[in-house]
């Protein structure tokens, strides 16, 4: 079993769910960052407390670190900082956040490809979320996209290495004109564009972040053919996912194994459109069929 990382707040109820779901992982290092309370919420002190008390309950054999913040870091800062820190000590681990609850086979399957593509610089990250509601992509396993999502997920050293979470390189990078070569829709690029952006004037995350690093590294991400980690934290107290929507509490299904990997590295685009309004909300232009196409000829001929 490879070193997990686990995420924490102050959600006590979620976290012990996870946390059960980690201890029957069982596994060898485990990595506890948690984020101080904020001292304009009441109660939140005490919440912290009580979430943290939870990830005591270690028994069994296992090698414990903890990074607990004093203070309150906000999302940005607190999680990629741990990232970092677990990455100063182990070459690769499997992340979990306290409301993104794991199928059992998602730790083997998130195991089985550190180890396959540990030395391949194509992969960047190997996620644990299929958001396909039920389009099968492959006959394999898994398939590769270029998104990145992270409720539930693992990835390298040599991946994470030279994250900034401030983005302090995106305005060379859009003065560069960079974005625009990876879309073939100049709408779809600004979109991506304005979010990165939003970090500059204040967004506090570190996913966007995360996304563009490997896209500037020109990184394929691991997505399984089903659903291996759900979201159980929409609601009002959670930061980013107040409001309940259709990617909240999707159903879990195990993976098979041995699994069957796929022979190519190629990313999959009608799944990574579908993604593009699914958990993205961006509509694509309707493409002009092909009857508008014979038409156009036709007319060229009839003008020539």
């Amino acid at each position: 079993m490879s070193s997990i990382a686990f995420i924490i707040f102050n959600r006590p109820a979620q976290t012990a769910r996870v946390f059960e779901a980690i201890r029957a992982a069982q596994p060898r290092q485990l990595f506890i960052i948690a984020d101080g309370p904020r001292p304009h919420k009441a109660g939140e002190a005490e919440r912290c407390a009580a979430t943290r008390a939870i990830t005591n309950q270690i028994d069994w054999a296992c090698e414990i670190h903890r990074n607990y913040s004093d203070v309150n870091l906000g999302c940005r800062q607190r999680v990629s900082s741990g990232i970092s820190w677990v990455f100063e000590q182990v070459e690769d681990a499997i992340i979990l956040e306290d409301d993104c609850l794991p199928h059992p086979t998602f730790f083997p399957f998130c195991k089985a490809l550190l180890d396959r593509y540990r030395h391949d610089q194509r992969v960047t990250s190997i996620s644990g979320n299929n958001f396909q509601f039920g389009n099968q992509r492959t006959a394999y396993s898994y398939y590769f996209s270029r998104y990145t999502h992270i409720w539930g997920w693992a990835t390298w050293r040599r991946a994470w290495s030279g994250f900034d979470p401030q983005l302090a390189y995106w305005p060379r990078v859009q003065t560069s004109g960079v974005i625009k070569n990876l879309f073939a829709e100049p709408e779809l690029a600004d979109f991506w564009a304005a979010r990165f952006q939003s970090i500059l004037t204040g967004r506090d995350t570190w996913d966007y972040q995360w996304q563009l690093h490997t896209w500037l590294q020109g990184g394929l991400n691991v997505l399984p053919n089903v659903n291996l980690v759900t979201n159980i934290g929409f609601g009002a107290d959670a930061t980013h996912t107040h409001a309940v929507n259709r990617l909240a509490d999707i159903p879990l299904a195990a993976l098979d194994f041995p699994l069957r990997h796929p022979p190519y590295l190629i990313r999959d685009a009608l799944a990574d459109q579908a993604t593009d309004g699914i958990v993205y909300g961006y509509t694509h232009r309707p493409k002009k069929n092909l009857q508008f196409w014979r038409n156009k000829l036709q007319s060229l001929i009839a003008n020539h």
